[in-house]
């Protein structure tokens, strides 16, 4: 927990998100494309035709993740699980959070795999908000945009390495993700990736705001 707050710090100059102005070190940038900021629906004219469509088949991935898993494994993630359960005002407020992942739908024998939480983060970048994963091989990172009053739009890409920072969404749509980021409680929201490539599953996000512990006197 000590190394918090200087993960915090990178973050902030990651994601833009403090008005100090830093150099990050390697691999904890989040680089995105200049795009044209507009209506709520605005993520439409820079996501792929691909991506447009696996935003808009959102519901019929849910469908098929639900379908496979097992009825207790759902009920003990409650809103989680819920594809009805998004609320108005989705916006997360820049900062750190406390996340950890489920995929649902995967391929095998298990349809629902937990993993172990992890930190990840929310910025601010002009009129955007962004958000990056904060450590591990597979890092998403990029922007989140309008999207009606109950959703966010993620347009990012994948960090395949520790060290490297995640390419521009759209300068390699192998390693571009997309998907939604919905508030589904007080200080709680949920970040769904859509299905990649022969991936059936949903990568869903529970991200819940992470204090740091008060300095030691």
């Amino acid at each position: 927990m000590r190394a918090l707050p200087a993960m915090f710090a990178i973050a902030c100059a990651v994601l833009s998100g403090c008005m100090t102005k830093r150099t990050p070190p390697p691999g904890t940038s989040v680089s995105v494309a200049p795009v044209e900021e507009g209506l709520p629906t605005a993520w439409r004219q820079v996501a792929t035709a691909a991506d447009i469509m696996r935003i808009d088949a959102l519901g019929a991935a849910w469908t098929h993740g639900l379908a496979v898993a097992r009825p207790g494994e759902l009920a003990r993630e409650a809103a989680l699980l819920d594809p009805k359960s998004a609320l108005t005002k989705p916006a997360p407020s820049p900062g750190a959070y406390r996340c950890r992942m489920i995929k649902l739908g995967a391929s095998g024998r298990r349809a629902l795999q937990a993993f172990k939480p992890f930190f990840c983060f929310v910025g601010a970048e002009g009129a955007l908000l962004t958000f990056a994963k904060a450590s591990g091989t597979q890092r998403p990172a990029g922007r989140l945009w309008d999207d009606g009053d109950k959703r966010l739009v993620f347009l990012g890409a994948m960090a395949l390495s520790p060290d490297a920072p995640p390419p521009a969404y759209g300068a390699d749509v192998r390693r571009n993700r997309v998907g939604v980021v919905e508030r589904i409680g007080d200080f709680r929201w949920r970040m769904t990736l859509l299905p990649q490539g022969g991936d059936a599953a949903l990568d869903v996000i529970e991200l819940v705001p992470n204090t740091p512990p008060p300095s030691a006197s």
